[in-house]
């Protein structure tokens, strides 16, 4: 028998109950007091509204990071990489087997999308630098997980600085994502993880486009 999944109402819906999930696992992880207040982590765009509940959960910090998709040259929506910040590009090899594709094949475009995400992050950080993350607990949290490319990406990136304990933490995420996830955190928590995944937004009844506008409000309301 196939098993039901529910969805969530919207991204705010599901924020709260992934707050709870988180509080719940920082009261029961010795390791993640010791490190102090908690540095909240949203990918941009969908991210940050849920990220927002969650900081707000928790007592936490709540910043950006902000990370890129490389897509398929012929179909740009499905992802073949991802670049975090200033880190290196992460390639999904198995992808690139599949399309007949190279690392250098994707030149072009790994380039266009380091200039976007230099733009997204004066856009949301002005002069301030990426956040710092060393020696403390950080919770890396976006709406979903469908491959899981562009948060590896993301994790590597905040692995690499040497944070006391990384969370990553999703509403809803595909098994696979989930499992290839787990060496790189110390934890991965998710409310759903549905068997078929086809996109983040049929696990959503409302599932709107953010735009650069919406992570301001987030990132505004949040530090007033």
């Amino acid at each position: 028998m196939r098993a039901s999944y529910r969805t969530f109402a919207d991204r705010a819906t599901a924020g709260g109950e992934l707050a709870d999930l988180v509080v719940r696992h920082l009261a029961g992880t010795p390791e993640a007091p010791r490190a102090g207040r908690p540095l909240v982590l949203g990918l941009p765009r969908g991210g940050l509204p849920i990220a927002a509940a969650v900081a707000g959960a928790v007592g936490g910090d709540l910043d950006v990071l902000i990370v890129r998709k490389i897509g398929s040259p012929r179909h740009p929506e499905f992802g073949v990489g991802a670049i975090a910040e200033d880190g290196p590009a992460e390639f999904d090899h198995d992808a690139l087997d599949y399309l007949g594709l190279t690392p250098a094949d994707l030149a072009v475009i790994v380039k266009r999308e380091r200039a976007e995400l230099r733009r997204r992050a004066r856009r949301y950080r002005g002069e301030r630098p990426a956040p710092p993350v060393a020696g403390r607990t950080v919770v890396l949290v976006d709406d979903g997980l469908a491959t899981g490319v562009t948060a590896r990406a993301a994790v590597r990136w905040l692995r690499a600085r040497g944070p006391r304990w990384l969370i990553l933490a999703i509403p809803v995420c595909s098994p696979q994502a989930r499992d290839a996830l787990a060496g790189d955190t110390d934890a991965v928590l998710y409310l759903e993880a549905p068997d078929p995944f086809w996109s983040v937004g049929q696990w959503y009844d409302s599932f709107e486009q953010l735009t650069d506008d919406d992570v301001d409000r987030c990132l505004t309301h949040r530090a007033h």
